[in-house]
């Protein structure tokens, strides 16, 4: 059995919840007798830290004695924000040498200034991807997924994110089985696609100042089905397509046709999750029209198609537990996990 050496990074200023989630995956997924995570914990200088919320913090040693870690991860916090150097001189020298490199939310901000993430692909809390991308151009900037992996690096956005990629990794370590007990004792999904969208189309589209333009937005988010081109919109707020188009876009932050598109697949994920309609009727009623265009919009906006998306993510009966094993699978749980109050 390998053991896999689990070293999380302390300062002033984490956020103690960057911290605790993907602590309890791998504390979680170690009470399996053929998985072992050693969880260590290290500030620079071994002193107790004070997170975000005001915890106190005590970690196991300094950065300087923690030793090698297969899984060095970083999380984030508003200690991210002006980090000392010594910390940033720590991460430069000793970063590349573990297996995996994973931050959590704005930890991606240190690795970023610590020049690990140069040339690759990441992803970080949805507030600062502009920033990250700003600051630090030879990094590419992902604002959409939850997590991303590239190579050894892997970077998740904010807070609970770090979770869904901490059981990606446990499935990567030692299968599906065993993330899905722990997933299914910490009452989370197994898991939610990398890619899937950090916010909704309410949320990532500002809401506009304009009476008439806000009713637009409305009426979009109540009728995705119905005809929702430019000229349609632009009519019933009596403006030229083109006028509407650069108002709506000056005061949402984004185009007609994405927040559209945005609203169509968010109505059709919840169909998919919430009902047992049928994938030809729910595409015509979020106004895709066919059930191969509703595919394609799935499998560019989340990697994967309907179907297997309603398998993932369909809401149970009352009382069944999340994401439960289909007849072919067997999931046994380590006395340790039925041992645990619910």
């Amino acid at each position: 059995m390998k053991q896999r050496t689990v070293l999380v990074v302390l300062f002033d200023g984490v956020q103690s919840l960057d911290v605790s989630g993907p602590m309890e995956v791998f504390a979680g997924a170690s009470r399996f007798p053929e998985v072992s995570y050693e969880l260590r914990t290290a500030s620079l200088d071994g002193a107790p830290v004070r997170s975000s919320s005001g915890l106190t913090l005590v970690p196991d040693s300094s950065l300087a004695d923690a030793g090698p870690a297969h899984i060095l991860l970083v999380p984030g916090g508003q200690g991210t924000r002006d980090p000392g150097s010594a910390l940033v001189d720590w991460l430069r020298e000793h970063a590349p040498h573990a297996e995996r490199l994973v931050s959590v939310c704005t930890g991606a901000l240190l690795l970023a200034e610590a020049g690990q993430l140069d040339g690759h692909r990441v992803t970080t809390h949805w507030t600062l991807c502009d920033h990250l991308a700003r600051t630090y151009p030879a990094v590419e900037v992902d604002p959409e997924p939850i997590f991303v992996r590239d190579g050894r690096l892997a970077t998740s956005a904010g807070v609970t994110a770090g979770i869904d990629l901490a059981l990606a990794l446990v499935e990567e370590d030692h299968g599906r089985d065993v993330a899905l007990t722990v997933a299914r004792h910490l009452v989370v999904f197994l898991r939610r696609p990398g890619n899937q969208a950090q916010f909704s189309a309410q949320l990532s589209a500002q809401t506009a100042r304009r009476e008439p333009l806000r009713e637009v937005q409305h009426w979009i988010t109540e009728h995705p089905g119905d005809n929702l081109s430019v000229e349609a919109l632009a009519a019933r707020v009596r403006l030229s397509p083109r006028h509407f188009a650069r108002a709506f876009r000056a005061e949402t932050g984004m185009t007609p046709g994405r927040y559209v598109d945005l609203v169509r697949l968010e109505q059709a994920r919840r169909l998919l999750e919430d009902t047992s309609d049928g994938v030809a009727g729910i595409s015509r009623v979020c106004g895709y029209g066919t059930p191969e265009a509703m595919r394609r919009a799935f499998v560019k906006a989340l990697g994967t198609a309907p179907a297997e998306y309603r398998r993932r993510f369909s809401h149970r009966p009352a009382g069944e537990p999340v994401d439960r094993p289909r007849p072919t699978e067997s999931v046994t749980l380590p006395p340790s996990l039925t041992e645990l109050p619910h």
